[in-house]
């Protein structure tokens, strides 16, 4: 039996979760994390040199700006913990939240207070879900009680992703150190220089904690002493050095209503479906325009480094990797080196690849990703966690937060954009006013379907469709959020800058 009754139980204190307890706050929300520190990744899974992905102005809350607002510049992860931070003390968001305290099962138990009818029938009551908690690392578990719980922690982080190798071809073979990034990000500038210099380093992936890695492992190896790092490569996916394209401000290709209205979207009907059909060849003009400007700014061919697919389809998928400065100036130094390879296994004083040849290393570095879905699955009890199932991969959420058949439950960062704040922030804002009972919702049916066509989309758009990513398509999304709301889905002050103005947090700030 649960011990402590709250309305609004909250799994998770990164960014998802704090602005969920933000927009929640009336219901004086219980916040769990299992950490002792607010921020997700920003504090466990990025490096010290790890940047954002989208310019300052396009990751910030609607209600509370950078007091730099300079945008072009690209913050680094501490910098956005102490955004994230100030966030929380000014709206007075760190009340609500128990640090250390890891949620460690879930159980949905129903109303205890249900009443009966005048025939002694039982009367539907409350969905209530128990959520244990283990505090302090304690073995003791304590059990809370909600009628809603928000689901807040994350695709990333917590549990890596280990490839699998043939027998006795694994790291149990190799004289040298083997640790994914996961383990990476936990040692001190001290500690992750003393593992990286002078060593041979080896770095599996391609994506963005990859690429960070290896210009760390560049800068650690700088002098006579000093040995370059290979960066294996398997699936290839477009870089990009700015948000500059030809001297044009990339927003003007996919961030603003005009560009969007060039790719399919949900529920856009016949007329608009052949209209986007005949400007399809616009749509693969600006994917173009693009891969022109990043292969003569950059070396991709020099090094193997070009993808055979467009750029649009990384685009589509969410897979876009924001290059540090001086990553391809090291490879260019000799301090980075680049192999392509499917298939790979250890020997004794390395890694060897499918094609016969074998490199000698020190240490292997395993950027492999996270497993976003097994932290669910430790905490989520069935049936409901096969509803979350999907075999594209890609989870099936109305409005990217809620599944029409699980009761009383939202997940908030599950479905990236190319600003993942403003994302979770909008879901958010629906999400309180859904819990508040100010509309409701289609039928679980149109639910459903809506979700099918989103996903239908995605695939549609990119064979990178693991993942949910509504950037061809995300200010239709908010559209639709706004429209169910009761807002105007129209942002800005005039046509003009509807159509051709980036959108952005700001433009969705509470109507009054």
């Amino acid at each position: 039996m649960a011990v402590y009754s709250k309305k609004i139980g909250i799994i998770g204190g990164g960014i998802s979760g704090v602005a969920a307890a933000k927009q929640l706050s009336e219901h004086e929300p219980v916040v769990f994390e299992a950490t002792d520190s607010l921020g997700g990744v920003w504090k466990h899974s990025s490096y010290r040199s790890t940047k954002l992905q989208t310019p300052r102005c396009d990751y910030e809350f609607s209600d509370f700006p950078w007091e730099q607002r300079d945008n072009s510049s690209f913050p680094y992860s501490g910098e956005i913990l102490d955004y994230l931070y100030s966030y929380a003390e000014h709206f007075d968001v760190l009340k609500f939240v128990k640090f250390n305290s890891k949620v460690v099962e879930i159980r949905f138990v129903g109303d205890r207070e249900s009443k009966s009818d005048e025939y002694g029938s039982p009367l539907p009551g409350k969905p209530v879900w128990e959520v244990g908690v283990q505090t302090n690392k304690s073995q003791n578990i304590q059990w809370y009680a909600f009628e809603f719980l928000v689901i807040c922690t994350g695709k990333y982080g917590d549990i890596p992703v280990i490839p699998k190798f043939p027998q006795n071809k694994g790291p149990q073979v190799f004289q040298g150190q083997v640790l994914h990034t996961l383990d990476y990000c936990k040692l001190n500038q001290q500690e992750s220089t003393q593992l990286l210099k002078d060593k041979k380093v080896v770095i599996f992936g391609y994506k963005k904690s990859a690429i960070d890695l290896a210009v760390e492992c560049a800068e650690a190896n700088q002098g006579p002493q000093g040995k370059p790092c290979t960066m294996v490569v398997r699936t290839l996916h477009w870089t990009v050095p700015h948000y500059s394209v030809w001297g044009l401000p990339f927003y003007m290709f996919y961030s603003t209503r005009a560009s969007q209205f060039l790719h399919e979207r949900p529920n856009q009907g016949f007329l608009r479906s052949l209209l986007c059909h005949l400007m399809s060849p616009m749509r693969r003009a600006a994917s173009k325009i693009i891969e022109s400007y990043l292969t003569w700014k950059l070396p991709l061919e020099k090094y193997g480094l070009k993808p055979d697919h467009p750029f649009e389809e990384d685009y589509a998928s969410c897979q876009m990797a924001i290059l540090p400065e001086n990553f391809f100036s090291e490879a260019d130094k000799g301090n980075i080196h680049f192999k392509r390879a499917s298939k790979w296994w250890f020997w004794e004083g390395g890694v060897e690849f499918d094609d016969g040849t074998k490199l000698d290393a020190d240490v292997v570095v395993l950027a492999t990703g996270f497993d976003g879905k097994k932290k669910l699955k430790t905490i989520i009890p069935e049936p409901f966690l096969s509803l979350l199932e999907f075999p594209s991969g890609m989870m099936p959420l109305y409005r990217g937060t809620i599944n029409p058949l699980i009761p009383n439950m939202a997940f908030v960062g599950y479905i990236e954009s190319v600003s993942n704040l403003h994302t979770a922030e909008i879901r958010c804002k629906w999400l309180s006013r859904l819990v508040d009972n100010q509309f409701k919702l289609p039928s679980v049916e149109k639910m459903l379907e809506q979700t099918t066509k989103e996903m239908e989309i995605m695939k549609k758009t990119t064979r990178f469709f693991k993942r949910s990513c509504i950037s061809t398509f995300s200010i239709n999304h908010s559209d639709e959020i706004c429209e169910e709301m009761g807002w105007s889905s129209l942002r800005k002050n005039n046509w003009v800058a509807e159509a051709f103005s980036p959108y952005n947090s700001q433009d969705y700030e509470e109507e009054k």
